[in-house]
């Protein structure tokens, strides 16, 4: 008993040793991502011919293509995009004030004209300041030097971990088991398989599932004509690592712009189409042929898991929560089959397996 009491300690020891250190575990974490998420493809690799190191540069290849497709198309759209709606929000708040709200004074007896006035001025007075804000932004990052050298440090490092982590992520897996006891190593390996499951379920199929709903929302939006749709879309498929949340925020924010723009139900009718296919093609393709039935967590565990790790470590934690849940539900599960196999929870089966026995 007191081994496990020791292992207990250890354990208490290095959570407590992460959580002192994670300002600078970012970039590790970081590169432990991309080493994992690219590992099939380097095996991959390997198996058509290549050596290691040779397979590791061609996943760093394609990972450097996707960055610069990001930088190259997908930003200056997107920076475009949030450019016109920043401009489109006085119009917006116009209309509010002289079609919605007296409406709404005639619902309730209440008026929003002086919380609206009190809006547009902050917005127009931000707007104007907004040279001088980044001014001072920048004059700030040049007088704190060292905490931008920081910043640059920690973004370079990642890739260079992850090359190194991904070039010998085998052996170090390999001598991770090797320091296991060996009373201990089926059970562990069994557990880490059943996690490595889950985790690229999540990792690799959650991922892929995001990136497909966010392209297929702005498809559809963008064909529809829709203004900001490449801007929605992707707002919304980053949102729905959360059940149901993209769903919610995409449709909302498309409807309240289609409204604007067209003014028809036709075009409300159209975003609803869009949304709707898109939660079938979640339900029917995506979720099935990418994620299966290996996650299993349910939506509530899901939002407290992302605002359990937000709450604890900010955006670090948000990242890091739905992984986290998902290796904490695999071990649930086997302290689940354990207890249902174990004489507290049935006595009297065990105790007429031993009688019988005798």
């Amino acid at each position: 008993m007191p081994r496990y009491w020791w292992l207990a300690l250890v354990v208490v020891a290095l959570v407590a040793l992460l959580v002192a250190l994670q300002s600078m575990l970012m970039p590790f974490f970081a590169a432990m991502v991309v080493a994992y998420l690219g590992d099939p493809l380097a095996n991959r690799l390997e198996r058509w011919g290549l050596s290691r190191p040779v397979a590791v540069c061609g996943v760093f290849l394609v990972l450097l293509l996707v960055v610069a497709v990001a930088l190259l198309i997908l930003i200056p759209l997107m920076v475009q995009q949030v450019r016109q709606f920043t401009q489109s929000v006085p119009a917006i708040i116009d209309w509010v004030q002289t079609v919605l709200g007296p409406q709404i004074r005639g619902w309730t007896g209440y008026d929003p004209s002086a919380e609206l006035d009190n809006l547009r001025e902050t917005l127009a007075e931000h707007w104007q300041q907004a040279g001088g804000t980044l001014a001072q932004v920048l004059g700030q990052v040049g007088r704190s030097g060292m905490a931008f050298v920081t910043w640059v440090t920690n973004v370079s490092l990642v890739p260079v971990v992850a090359f190194y982590l991904l070039l010998d992520w085998r052996r170090l897996i390999d001598s991770a088991q090797s320091l296991l006891p060996r009373q201990w190593e089926p059970q562990v390996m069994r557990l880490a398989r059943r996690c490595d499951e889950v985790l690229a379920a999540f990792m690799r199929g959650q991922l892929l599932v995001m990136l497909s709903l966010g392209v297929f929302y702005a498809l559809g939006l963008t064909l529809m004509g829709v203004r900001f749709g490449l801007l929605i879309g992707l707002m919304a498929g980053l949102a729905s690592i959360v059940p149901f949340l993209g769903f919610i925020v995409g449709i909302a924010a498309a409807l309240i712009v289609a409204f604007f723009q067209f003014g028809s139900w036709l075009a409300l009718a159209g975003v609803v189409v869009v949304f709707a296919l898109g939660q079938l093609l979640e339900s029917t393709v995506l979720q099935p042929k990418l994620l299966g039935d290996r996650i299993g967590l349910h939506p509530v565990a899901v939002i407290f898991a992302v605002l359990a790790g937000g709450h604890l470590f900010g955006f670090t934690g948000v990242l890091l929560a739905l992984p986290a849940a998902a290796v904490i539900m695999v071990l649930l599960r086997e302290v689940n089959d354990r207890y249902k196999n174990s004489t507290l929870y049935d006595a009297a089966r065990h105790g007429n397996g031993d009688e019988e026995s005798r």
